[in-house]
């Protein structure tokens, strides 16, 4: 019998990992992947992409920038529970591709390096979950090295995020003695990760009996110590992003991902009501809606395809339907949706809310897009960040001025950078957030336009964008400073300044126009 769609959304858990570079956050990845039977063999996702990686050069960096452009999105199923994992980079210059990845998911796992606790860039990360109230489980990885204290580590959580913490699992020992995790609440052991069922066992005894003679009557007292010493578990506080349960163990030496998935079907939260300009729309009605968070092109060099990523809203997707183009008013055909398994697509005939399917296009789809059955509605919540780094673009060969715009177009409508048109006509100034991106630019310039660029310090160094009550005083404001104002990829005003001092001073001179650092895409209403 078929599933209907309330109970197909009910089986979907859509969630990313997040933590700082060197976390253990793609073993982690690819230990999940083993288990939902995407990948025989651990490691092979590395040896796959590696493969994919030398087919072109700006792959380089894709590995400099610690994410894999193959498996940015994965679809694995694990004890009839469908699980959608999102991929987010690492590196901090990439953080704007990450905060619009973190709109799409309902659920997140944090990752923490048990020698090193909290670091800066998940502290960043973290933050942005706060913000969208994204619930987290955490995980203490690398407990088969030398770590901390766990308690002290605990408190690092509780402190730095101001989160309740609840340990789900306690690490029998750590370093060379680590041999599994204790189920705090059950009385239950698992020895690793190929032990499919929990072992019952009569008290934290008993277990330290696996440990050094010189360690057990320590480790019994502190697993004691954490049975009697936190809240239990609340997942009313954990869904509101209050409380997180934490789990220890090693994705290298496969322990403690199983106790890890489980929680993930267990507490993480079934596809969540999305907020759009007219009404909220819940995962259970039946109009399909969706919108595009990341567009990744050249995935196949060959081919020049641009993929845009699509989270499911609501309703059902299939293959070879109509879909209403919010932004335009225009219908589109999705003739090919794909699911990503691994390094592998597959067609998807079918996709509920909650799923992420990559729809190819050329350029029709933006990011921040909504695609809807019909319904003239627009998503909220995409952000798109003032950039840091204002750049203008030089050209060796003058001749190829058009292509390079085209080119330009192409690499802001997929998010790489943002691309600001002076009104007094100079050169096109590209805004970035971390220098990183530029060398991404330049390298795909190169290598996919055939571009050979440069880039050279504009005048400017800060933007906002500029709006105002009044269209009257907007055009005042813009035609008494024709030479500092851009237009976006939407044609929206943006005021160029050189400094913060001088943007300080024209805001101050005009109080009616509202300088806005962050800009939702698109948000105009629905065409």
């Amino acid at each position: 019998m078929p599933e209907t769609l309330a109970e197909a959304v009910a089986r979907r858990r859509t969630f990313a990992i997040i933590s700082h570079p060197d976390a253990g956050k793609t073993t982690l990845t690819e230990k999940l992947l083993l288990f939902g039977g995407a990948i025989q063999l651990a490691g092979e996702v590395k040896a796959k992409k590696d493969r994919i990686q030398t087919r072109s050069d700006w792959m380089k960096i894709e590995r400099e920038r610690g994410i894999s452009v193959v498996t940015s999105v994965m679809t694995f199923e694990y004890d009839n529970t469908v699980f959608n994992l999102l991929d987010t980079p690492g590196h901090e210059d990439f953080a704007d591709d990450t905060y619009r990845t973190l709109t799409a998911v309902d659920a997140a796992i944090m990752v923490i390096d048990a020698a090193k606790g909290i670091e800066p860039r998940t502290l960043k990360l973290f933050e942005v979950c706060r913000l969208r109230d994204i619930p987290i489980i955490t995980f203490v990885n690398k407990m088969d090295r030398e770590a901390r204290d766990t308690f002290e580590i605990l408190e690092e959580v509780q402190e730095k995020l101001a989160l309740d913490t609840v340990p789900m699992t306690w690490p029998i020992g750590q370093g060379k003695s680590f041999a599994g995790t204790y189920h705090l609440k059950d009385s239950a052991v698992r020895y690793g990760d190929s032990q499919k069922e929990l072992t019952k066992v009569n008290g934290p005894e008993v277990v330290s009996e696996k440990l050094p003679e010189h360690e057990r009557q320590d480790w019994a007292e502190m697993a004691e110590l954490a049975i009697d010493g936190y809240p239990a578990f609340d997942r009313k506080a954990f869904l509101e992003g209050h409380m997180t349960p934490v789990y220890f163990g090693s994705a290298l030496r496969n322990n403690g991902v199983r106790d890890l998935i489980h929680a993930l079907s267990d507490f993480a939260p079934a596809p969540r009501a999305q907020v759009a300009d007219v009404r909220t729309v819940e995962a259970t009605d039946p109009k399909m809606s969706a919108f595009v968070f990341k567009i990744q092109a050249n995935m196949d060099p060959n081919h020049r395809d641009r993929i845009a990523f699509v989270r499911v809203c609501s309703g059902t997707l299939t293959r070879g339907m109509k879909a209403r183009l919010a932004r335009t008013g225009k219908q589109m055909g999705l003739t090919a949706p794909q699911f990503f398994f691994a390094s592998q697509r597959q067609l998807a005939d079918t996709a509920y809310a909650g799923d992420v399917v990559g729809i190819p296009n050329h350029g029709a789809l933006r990011i921040g897009d909504t695609l809807t059955d019909g319904e003239a509605l627009v998503f909220q919540g995409v952000p798109n960040f003032a950039p840091e780094i204002l750049r203008r673009v030089r050209l060796e060969d003058a001749m190829k001025a058009k292509k390079l715009k085209e080119a330009l177009q192409q690499m802001a409508e997929e998010g790489v950078v943002q691309l600001f048109t002076p009104e007094d006509g100079s050169p096109a100034i590209v805004g970035v957030v971390g220098a990183l991106q530029l060398d991404v630019l330049k390298e795909r310039l190169k290598a996919e336009y055939g571009l050979p660029v440069s880039f050279e310090m504009a005048r400017f160094s800060v933007c906002r964008w500029i709006s105002a009550e009044k269209t009257a005083d907007l055009e005042k404001f813009i035609s008494g400073r024709r030479g500092d104002i851009a237009r976006d990829l939407d044609g929206d005003p943006v005021f160029l300044a050189q400094d913060g001092f001088s943007l300080n001073y024209e805001s101050e001179r005009a109080p009616e126009i509202r300088m806005i650092a962050i800009k939702e895409y698109h948000q105009a209403k629905a065409a």
